[in-house]
């Protein structure tokens, strides 16, 4: 790490603009959430379900667009694939304000999913080559906490926005905040990969920067885990509006339920961040699997014997959602810790695979909602039995394994020959 680096931009600045960038993907989805219905009726969808697509096509965009980022920003560095991403994400969003028929919102949607897919791999990157092992795991979940502050609120701007004017304004708003950021990138971001750890974009150094990434048993099944848990979120994300507003009537208000589980989910990478250096990712994840399994599980016996009371959805959805904080910043950790050679690689890798697998989980548990939460709770238990086992896989049969070390400044872990 040159002192070029630590000199312009200091670690809660870092942290600050990583998460900034990373939030511009739940941005991207969580501000649409009040404006679906609008959006239906201006654009002629009738069809609750089918209002869902504009969070999937954005989902589906980002997801492909990963794998191509992750060679490029090996080969030409973090900076400059950066920037030419987020400028299609502005180019995209300001351009579906002005959107004549559905269908062009989804293309629109798609192509800005395709520019924030250099945010999704660069910013994971970008923490890569700067920290590893429990120290980079304590940057990540400052980075969940910051980034979480934007489901909080994001509902409500929505929902402000759309008092105040259109649904196209959502949009705009987007642009101009995403502009915002670029600028802020561009004067304050330095180069964080050093020329001599630059890859080839050739055919074959590409193909051996993927078969690193696959082959390393611990890195691709924590990978898989991820593209689970982040399955059942978008399950539930795709479908709350439906949940809050027509199960439980809460109208107006939905914003702020949404906005109280988004709280708590920041609050959980927050105190994870103050105790993984103690108790170590593996620990921790592994625990925060166990009680969301359980609890996923319990809220499902109680769906299908009719919908629960809003309380006690309530509760258990808040102790599956903060176990979800202790879980998804450890297990992005572990999954990126062997792969420092191949950094922008192993994110691309690892948010292609989790952000079109989530989608199409989510989006096929949002097209199951039938007026109960029993699809929702399904889709939250199998997917923690299915991470579980993607865990013990990485482990040998083992949960609780101290095995990582303390980790400090990173330099990009050795290519195997």
């Amino acid at each position: 790490m040159s002192s070029h680096y630590t000199r312009v931009l200091s670690r809660p600045e870092f942290i600050a603009l990583i998460a900034a960038l990373m939030a511009l993907n739940a941005l991207a989805i969580d501000v649409m959430l009040p404006a679906l219905p609008y959006m239906g009726e201006h654009l002629g969808i009738s069809d609750e379900n089918e209002r869902q697509f504009v969070i999937s096509a954005y989902m589906i965009g980002m997801g492909l667009a990963q794998l191509a980022f992750g060679p490029l920003t090996d080969r030409f560095g973090r900076r400059a694939p950066l920037l030419a991403g987020m400028g299609v994400y502005i180019i995209a969003v300001i351009a579906a304000a002005f959107a004549p028929s559905f269908l062009t919102l989804l293309v629109l949607r798609f192509v800005q999913g395709l520019g924030a897919a250099s945010v999704r791999v660069i910013a994971t990157a970008v923490v890569r080559d700067r920290y590893s092992g429990r120290e980079m795991a304590e940057v990540m979940s400052l980075t969940f906490m910051v980034f979480m502050a934007i489901p909080i609120i994001a509902p409500g701007i929505g929902q402000v926005l759309l008092l105040t004017g259109p649904w196209q304004s959502i949009f705009i708003f987007m642009g101009v905040l995403a502009s915002i950021f670029w600028l802020w990138t561009f004067m304050r971001l330095p180069e964080t990969l050093r020329p001599e750890h630059r890859r080839p974009l050739s055919f074959g150094g590409v193909l051996r920067g993927f078969q690193l990434v696959f082959t390393n048993r611990v890195a691709i099944s924590y990978g898989l885990a991820g593209t689970f848990l982040f399955g059942a979120l978008f399950g539930f994300i795709s479908s709350s509006q439906q949940i809050y507003v027509d199960i439980y009537g809460l109208g107006v208000y939905f914003p702020v339920a949404f906005a109280a589980v988004a709280a708590l989910m920041s609050l959980s990478s927050f105190t994870n961040s103050r105790v993984v250096r103690r108790f170590g990712m593996r620990r921790l994840s592994h625990g925060a699997m166990l009680v969301f399994t359980a609890t996923s599980g319990i809220w499902l016996v109680f769906a299908l014997t009719g919908n629960l009371p809003l309380w006690l959805f309530f509760g258990l959805l808040c102790i599956i959602m903060f176990s979800f904080g202790w879980a998804a910043s450890n297990m992005n950790s572990l999954s990126m810790e062997p792969l420092g050679a191949v950094a922008g690689t192993a994110a691309s890798v690892f948010g292609f695979i989790q952000t079109v697998g989530g989608a199409v989980i989510g989006s096929y548990t949002g097209q199951l909602f039938n007026g109960t939460t029993v699809p929702v709770a399904t889709g939250y238990f199998t997917m923690g039995i299915l991470a579980l086992i993607c865990i013990l896989f990485a482990e040998k049969g083992r949960l609780f394994g101290v095995g990582e070390q303390y980790g400090r400044a990173a330099e990009p872990v050795t290519e195997a020959h």
